[in-house]
C-alpha cells in the first residue's frame, strides 16, 4: 500500500476520477446559478478543505521561507486555474457535461505539446501518437456526427 501512495499513476488516476465527479456534481450544480458565482463557491470550498488539511498534516509552511521566483510561478498557475474554472463552469452552463469534459482535456495535448516547447521534455514517437489520439477522440467526443 505505501508504495501505491508513492505513485504519481495513482495519484493522477485518483485524480481523473476527482475531475470526473467535478463535470456531474459542477453540472448539476451550476443549473441553477451564474457560472462565475459558482466558481467562486467552489474556489471558497477548496480554500478552506486545503487549508483544513495543510493545518491537520502539519505541512503549512512559513511564507518567508518560498522564493519570489516561486511564488511568480504560483501566482500564474493561480490565475490560469482560475481562468480555465471560469470558462469550464460557463462551458458547463452552457453544453453538456459529457461534451465539455473532454473538450476540456484537450489541456492534455497543450501539456505534451507546451512541455517539449517550453520545458525541453522529450516524447517518443509512441508518445506523440498518443497525443494524437487523445486529440482525435476529443474530436470525435465532441462533435456532433
Amino acid at each position: 500500500m505505501k508504495s501505491l501512495l508513492a505513485s504519481w499513476q495513482f495519484w493522477a488516476l485518483l485524480s481523473a476520477c476527482f475531475a470526473a465527479l467535478t463535470a456531474i456534481f459542477a453540472k448539476v450544480g451550476v443549473e441553477h446559478v451564474n457560472s462565475d458565482f459558482a466558481t467562486f463557491v467552489r474556489t471558497i470550498v477548496i480554500l478552506g478543505a486545503l487549508g483544513g488539511i495543510l493545518l491537520a498534516s502539519g505541512q503549512w509552511q512559513a511564507p518567508g521561507s518560498v522564493s519570489g521566483w516561486t511564488y511568480l510561478f504560483l501566482l500564474l498557475s493561480g490565475l490560469a486555474t482560475g481562468a480555465s474554472w471560469l470558462c469550464y463552469f460557463r462551458a458547463l452552463k452552457l453544453g453538456d457535461a459529457a461534451r465539455v469534459a473532454p473538450l476540456d482535456k484537450l489541456s492534455v495535448v497543450l501539456v505534451a505539446a507546451f512541455g517539449v516547447l517550453f520545458l525541453g521534455e522529450k516524447l517518443s514517437a509512441a508518445n506523440w501518437l498518443g497525443v494524437v489520439m487523445i486529440a482525435g477522440g476529443v474530436i470525435l467526443l465532441t462533435v456532433r456526427l
